[in-house]
């Protein structure tokens, strides 16, 4: 009985050890990490609107509002921020917009997208993905470039050969992912052309 009582207090002083310990470095490192993600979101941007030299945040995702806008056309993607981008006398050049897609095969793929007032998409940055190795992890190197510079409001991929600018080439054994990627830019489209300001 005795040493039953002992045990626990000792797994108990080692739990409670290290429950401090661990409050103690999330403490330590939660400003860098936060830091780190601010500048990988500021990176984003400049890739995908690198006219602009300010990037605000609209009023409907502010500190007190929605954590993310669910369109009824892409009920797997989610809209979770929009910024103004601005030139620097602050003239509107158009916005960037981050999509989380819930239809990866390895979980969420986050992206950014930069679409000018006319709509012309600038590109796309992909800010978190956890796909397989050596297929859908590719996404990066083969789908981002497709989305450059293309002008339409919303995109198919195909496994033939993109011939039209609202084509985009799957990546080779990764259809999931590449039908993911080409949902959270076409939901981003959307709400560029269905959302913002109306």
């Amino acid at each position: 009985m005795k040493d039953g009582i002992k045990d626990a207090l000792i797994l108990f002083a080692i739990t409670l050890i290290a429950g401090i310990l661990l409050g103690v470095v999330y403490e330590i490192t939660k400003e860098p990490i936060a830091y780190q993600e601010d500048l990988a979101i500021v990176r984003a941007c400049s890739e995908v609107f690198d006219e602009a030299e300010i990037y605000q945040e609209m009023d409907e995702f502010a500190d007190d509002g929605p954590t993310s806008v669910v369109l009824p056309m892409y009920p797997g993607e989610t809209i979770d921020d929009c910024m103004e981008a601005l030139s620097e006398g602050e003239e509107l050049l158009g916005y960037v917009i981050t999509v989380t897609t819930h239809e990866g095969y390895g979980g969420d793929v986050t992206l950014m997208l930069g679409v000018t007032l006319d709509g012309n998409l600038n590109g796309i940055s992909i800010l978190s993905i956890s796909e397989t190795a050596g297929l859908g992890m590719q996404a990066g190197d083969v789908l981002v470039p497709q989305f450059r510079d293309k002008k339409v409001s919303s995109f198919v991929y195909t496994k033939n050969g993109a011939t039209e600018d609202n084509e985009i080439d799957a990546i080779s054994g990764a259809t999931i992912t590449t039908n993911a990627v080409v949902n959270a830019v076409n939901a981003g489209m959307y709400y560029f052309y269905n959302g913002i300001g109306r």
